[in-house]
């Protein structure tokens, strides 16, 4: 008969058992524990980097937006070049040189200006530049020189670019351009830097000889004059231009400032504006450095000279796709 007794072997093993059972579980709970401690700090140390990184960009961003060596407002100029509709080819060619250009630090906008199109084909092919440029001006006029396109173009600007979520004034400068002349607008931007924005009028003074802005005999001649916004706006709404139109466009806009005690800022920018060097003339001299603005560019034999004397291709690219010597 078999006894009941536990067997003393059993019970010793049972017991071993049950202490390294328990030794496991402890060594288990230590490791975890070790373990949910670290990921608790990495994650503390997670979040606490993402706040200071929210944090930190925040200060950056509030800092960097206005710095304070920073120019409080950029120079934004208008350069409208008065041209006909059907100068399609000048227009191509000078989308070229003035898209090459830079003005860094300034917003020049280049837009060419023409009144109502009455050509079927114009109504075209207009558009379709428009579409893909958008840099056209059309003016509600009967195209013409000198019989008021030049007021309606200043006229019309304060409504064209009336935007009240935009900057104020839309820009600084208004310039009036003939399609024959070549800007060089780093060098305008560069000479616009110092002067007035308010109440000023800027260009070359003729007659050719001429040197003093203020005399009550000159004006600034057509090749291209620029006014600020201040005067802009006075012209659309003055009796004084609004009633003479007529008459060569330069001399009638110089006869509107004088009338309307306007200009009380005014800029000779001679001789860094002239006309193209031959045939000499009072108006004329040799190509140099500061040019601002050349005038009577009417072949394209003036404007390669032009154009190879200051350089414009030197900035070309290497490539495997052509060879220029």
């Amino acid at each position: 008969m078999k006894s009941d007794r536990p067997n003393p072997s059993a019970k010793m093993s049972f017991t071993l058992c049950s202490f390294f059972f328990v030794v496991l579980l402890y060594l288990w709970f230590s490791i975890n524990e070790v373990r949910f401690a670290a990921l608790r700090r990495l994650g503390q140390s997670a979040v606490s980097n993402f706040q200071y990184q929210t944090v930190g960009k925040s200060l950056v961003e509030n800092t960097t937006s206005s710095p304070p060596d920073s120019p409080p407002d950029d120079i934004r100029v208008l350069v409208g070049i008065l041209t006909l509709p059907d100068n399609y080819e000048r227009r191509s060619f000078l989308r070229l040189i003035y898209g090459t250009q830079s003005t860094l630090g300034a917003q020049v906008d280049m837009r060419f200006v023409f009144c109502n199109l009455t050509n079927e084909n114009h109504k075209i092919l207009v558009a379709l530049e428009i579409m893909r440029y958008n840099d056209i001006i059309i003016l509600n006029c009967k195209e013409n020189m000198d019989k008021g396109k030049t007021y309606t173009y200043f006229s019309s600007l304060p409504e064209i670019f009336d935007d009240p979520e935009g900057p104020s004034p839309p820009y600084h400068y208004v310039m009036k351009g003939d399609d024959d002349s070549y800007f060089r607008l780093a060098n305008l931007v560069q000479s616009l830097r110092p002067l007035p924005r308010e109440d000023l009028y800027y260009g070359y003074v003729v007659p050719c000889p001429s040197m003093d802005p203020f005399n009550s005999k000159v004006y600034m001649a057509g090749m291209g004059y620029l006014i600020s916004w201040d005067i802009v706006e006075w012209i659309r709404t003055s009796e004084i231009p609004r009633n003479h139109t007529e008459g060569p466009e330069d001399k009638v806009f110089g006869e509107w400032i004088r009338q309307g005690h306007r200009a009380k800022n005014r800029y000779n920018a001679k001789w860094s504006m002239y006309d193209y060097p031959t045939p000499p003339t009072k108006c004329t001299h040799e190509f140099w450095p500061d040019t601002i603005v050349i005038h009577k560019l009417k072949d394209q034999e003036r404007w390669i000279k032009t154009l190879k004397y200051f350089n414009v291709t030197n900035d070309l690219p290497p490539s495997k796709l052509y060879h220029i010597l």
